[in-house]
């Protein structure tokens, strides 16, 4: 809960800590499921393009983008500021002080034989320039000036607390003003350790052996372990950072510390069990990094202990980095650590991934994307309709703006009633329904709270209208070219684009039609509109009309009592077609066999009543006089429309073929802005 400190009539409350906020609104999945959409028909995959919304983050979340910037500027801040020789300078320090005072008290002692005083300032006045060396010659002087003597067993102390603080986070301040016994009692705790880890080594310890151990020396782990492999790997991961800042020394550094570190608590004994230690972790967790090292170019010495915590926050941060990165296999956003990331960047940050992953776990329930058999994340039904909802509502405008009024047919309008119902919409002429109309008038007036025996008003919003379609069905193949050409040259979102709007105007107006979606590249296939909207552009030469016109009038001959169209989007000439034993046959340019098969294929398209519009994409001269060719054979139409018209141009055709409108080729012509032109 928030924290609350009370005084005399008033009271203060803190930052809510006690995990996600509950009065934070809930995550907002509209902005995200748009621009997941975009990205689909931009030919990203529903999974990609959901990462990549929670990389980039919305209008007013961050996203896991932000989140690794931060990350990368505090592994930069703490590289920058700080140094590893901080245990070193504190030494050498110490060591001036111990000399500096000892000349003093030789220059005021008068007592002292002059033979005495001259051999000691000669041992004083030629120390070696080494730290470490200097610490070692003088191991064995006997100190004159208590200060200086003080100062000299501080450097002892401060060597073994670093070695410890380096393996155990807070001895360091634990053993300051610590005893002998004290010591003692540490290199107990130390002997003890190592045979539990022996142990371990040869599979013969048991859990007696760790509750034993931490009955006796518990108090050194305040993580408190629950069991011999916790107590491990908290051991190896401080471990494995010491020998990480090791190895992020000068080797002059390296070489110093080593020789001082003999020196710690006034014996070997202490660097004895600690390199003891060191092995048998690094047996048990040769996982850990033991080999890294970091570059520090600050000024900011560092401790031992604090240097080891240094590269645990280091570690700390390039796992963060690779979490947020979200690069490998499997990654979820609940693979964050929201601890290390509280540790590192602070609350803020943990709020901002919590809500990401809020964000990403409501994406996966909320119905909008679903799990292939192939364990890939597809978009379902309901995005599609979403989507298709959006796009052939640009249709529909771009159309309206063309014609300069409302394109009632898109709503179902001038025909039979379809049985179906929706929503009154303005502009609608469609008949209400009144049963449904009432109903939802009583549900949202007793929502509200009051009795509609009282008296019942309508609202707009209320209202819905009987949906009518025409009554002629209609039997739709619309081929799309899917040869790389179209990805390259910028084409393949609008074709994505316009197929999931003609799917949706059909499944939602026109549900007596039946549309088949045909892709064409080096061979043609069938697809659903899920299936089409997810495809990637790959490398395919090849652009077999023939072999899509097959499946087009294969599609034709399965419903005779409707009225065939055929609509084509394509912006080369065809350069491949079928062979009698079912392969795809490439020829560039294109060869007459291309050329006859196509044709032949085309006008069995017209024998069966297809009333055929090509959609030239590009201005490609040949493909120009190719298309405007095969309209002519088979008395159908041409449009070249602007990428952005695409959708329209085919909604449009679409309508105008099964409503009969074919005849009206100045009013389509208006709709394409008269950049189209009829052949035929």
């Amino acid at each position: 809960m928030a924290a609350r400190e009370r005084g005399e009539g008033w009271a203060r409350y803190g930052r809510y800590d006690g995990g996600p906020d509950p009065l934070a609104p809930p995550v907002d999945l509209s902005e995200a499921l748009d621009a997941i959409g975009e990205n689909v028909m931009a030919g990203s995959s529903p999974e990609g393009a959901m990462r990549e919304f929670l990389r980039r983050g919305g209008r007013d979340q961050p996203g896991l983008d932000d989140l690794a910037r931060r990350v990368n500027a505090r592994r930069r801040e703490l590289l920058k500021e700080h140094s590893l020789d901080g245990t070193l300078q504190d030494i050498k320090k110490l060591l001036d002080e111990a000399v500096l005072a000892e000349r003093g008290q030789l220059a005021r002692d008068v007592t002292m034989d002059d033979d005495d005083r001259t051999f000691r300032e000669m041992r004083i006045n030629n120390l070696s320039p080494s730290t470490a060396a200097a610490v070692q010659e003088l191991s064995d002087y006997d100190w004159t000036s208590q200060e200086a003597r003080e100062r000299f067993e501080q450097i002892k102390d401060l060597l073994g607390r670093e070695q410890l603080d380096a393996r155990f986070k807070g001895m360091k301040q634990a053993l300051q003003n610590a005893t002998d016994a004290d010591r003692a009692r540490v290199q107990d705790m130390l002997r003890d350790l190592n045979e539990l880890l022996d142990k371990r080594n040869r599979g013969e310890d048991s859990e007696a052996d760790f509750a034993d151990f931490m009955a006796k020396h518990g108090d050194f782990f305040p993580e408190d372990p629950k069991n011999l492999d916790e107590l491990v790997d908290q051991l190896a991961a401080r471990s494995a950072a010491a020998q990480r800042m090791l190895n992020s020394m000068t080797s002059e550094q390296r070489r110093e510390l080593m020789e001082l570190s003999a020196q710690a608590f006034g014996s070997p004994e202490l660097m004895d069990s600690l390199q003891q230690l060191d092995a048998n972790l690094q047996a048990l967790r040769p996982g850990e990094d033991w080999t890294g090292s970091q570059r520090f170019s600050g000024e900011h010495g560092m401790g031992l202990g604090d240097g080891t915590g240094m590269l645990q926050d280091l570690a700390d941060l390039d796992a963060l980095s690779e979490q947020l990165s979200q690069s490998y296999g499997g990654s979820r956003l609940a693979d964050l650590d929201l601890d290390a990331l509280q540790r590192q960047l602070g609350p803020d940050a943990v709020v901002d991934a919590r809500t990401l992953r809020e964000l990403e776990q409501q994406l996966r329930d909320s119905g909008y994307l679903k799990r292939a058999s192939d364990g890939t994340l597809r978009l379902s039904p309901k995005a599609m309709r979403r989507l298709g909802k959006e796009l052939l509502k640009d249709a529909a405008g771009r159309l309206s703006a063309r014609s300069g009024q409302r394109d009632s047919r898109l709503a179902g309008a001038a025909g039979e009633r379809s049985g179906a119902t929706r929503e009154w919409q303005f502009g609608d002429t469609e008949p209400w329904d009144v049963t449904r109309t009432v109903s939802n008038a009583v549900r949202r007036t007793v929502a509200e709270g009051r009795d509609p025996r009282a008296g019942l008003r309508i609202d707009m919003r209320d209202v819905e209208v009987t949906e009518t379609e025409a009554r002629t069905r209609s039997c739709v193949a619309l081929l799309v070219d899917t040869s790389y050409s179209m990805a390259l040259d910028g084409r393949w979102v609008p074709m994505k684009r316009t197929a999931l709007a003609l799917h949706q105007l059909i499944s939602s107006r026109f549900r007596g039609d039946h549309l088949q979606l045909i892709a064409f590249a080096r061979q043609a296939q069938v697809m659903d509109i899920e299936e089409l909207t997810s495809l990637d552009a790959i490398w395919d030469k090849g652009t077999n009309l023939h072999h899509g016109l097959l499946l087009a009038n294969r599609h034709f001959r399965k419903h005779p009592g409707e009225q065939p169209v055929l609509l084509v989007v394509t912006d080369g000439e065809p350069t491949a077609h079928l062979l009698g034993d079912g392969q795809a046959w490439f020829s560039y340019p294109p060869h007459p066999l291309t050329i006859t098969s196509t044709v032949r294929e085309l006008e069995n398209a017209r024998r069966l009543g297809a009333q055929a519009t090509f959609f030239r994409l590009g201005d490609d001269p040949g493909l120009a006089r190719f298309v405007d060719q095969m309209a002519a054979r088979v008395d159908g139409r041409v449009v070249a429309p602007e990428l952005d018209d695409l959708g329209a141009a085919v909604v449009g055709s679409y309508l105008g073929a099964r409503t009969g409108m074919y005849g009206g080729g100045a009013h389509l012509s208006d709709w394409y802005g008269g950049r189209g032109f009829w052949a035929g």
